[in-house]
């Protein structure tokens, strides 16, 4: 695969496969069942092969064009059908990574979705420190016990330049890195900060590389990830306040 990288960054959320998923889905169903019922129709009009022509054409040519019309509606109907299910994802997707404030919930999902959305066999979630510019290797799946190289020690010091180059711009990028492991880098950004990035590793062996549809999952990614985590820890960090606060109340009240 070539190397490429997103010209836009990454958007509020929302933007990316939030577009009032249900229409869509209402709409592809819609075109499914006319398609199929133009299928139907296109059949039930196929001259037997012994008929003679009216209109003075040849059986075969008419046959041929019937069989052209039947074709194109079966790749139509495929096509949607694809649609379908891409759509259907990203709307489950976007409504997981929002459905928890729990931390471990949000990095759970985004785990999922590498796995069993993109076919990830071994990825990473670096996340930046809330104090400095080091990465906390958030999670890591796929690695072997004493293989995971640069992402082991629980910290990210480094050393892949596409994960460096992303870390440092926002751009997304996919494979073909010069002196990189990454298969893709998906930056995750709020308000134009870069709090950290999911990195494709290895894929499954039945997924031998990404497709153009699954930059609609890394681009969702780089939308929604991010401020689901961000939401994540400050509600994480204002419960521990208000539970300190509580410790503190009832300590006076006891006194």
């Amino acid at each position: 695969m070539s190397s490429q990288e997103s010209s836009g960054g990454v958007s509020e959320p929302g933007a990316a496969g939030a577009a009032d998923p249900e229409a869509l889905l209402a709409e592809i169903e819609r075109s499914l069942d006319t398609a199929s019922r133009l299928l139907r129709e296109m059949k039930g009009r196929v001259p037997p092969a012994g008929e003679t022509s009216e209109d003075g054409r040849p059986l075969r040519e008419r046959l041929e064009a019937a069989e052209r019309d039947l074709g194109e509606l079966t790749e139509r109907l495929v096509d949607t059908e694809n649609q379908r299910g891409r759509l259907m994802n990203l709307y489950v997707a976007t409504y997981q990574l929002h459905a928890t404030l729990d931390m471990e919930e949000v990095k759970a999902t985004i785990g999922e979705i590498s796995r069993e959305l993109l076919g990830a066999e071994r990825f990473v979630l670096l996340l930046r420190e809330e104090e400095g510019s080091r990465c906390e290797i958030a999670l890591a799946e796929g690695f072997e016990e004493g293989s995971g190289g640069r992402y082991e020690g629980g910290r990210y010091e480094g050393g892949d330049p596409a994960v460096d180059q992303t870390l440092e711009d926002g751009q997304m990028r996919m494979g073909g890195a010069e002196g990189s492991e990454a298969l893709a880098v998906v930056p995750l950004r709020v308000q134009g900060a870069v709090v950290g990035a999911v990195v494709l590793l290895k894929l499954f062996d039945h997924k031998p590389t990404l497709t153009a549809n699954d930059r609609d999952l890394l681009d969702l990614l780089a939308a929604h990830a991010a401020s689901a985590l961000l939401a994540a820890r400050v509600y994480s960090n204002t419960d521990r306040k208000l539970r300190t606060l509580q410790s503190l109340v009832q300590l006076v009240r006891s006194d």
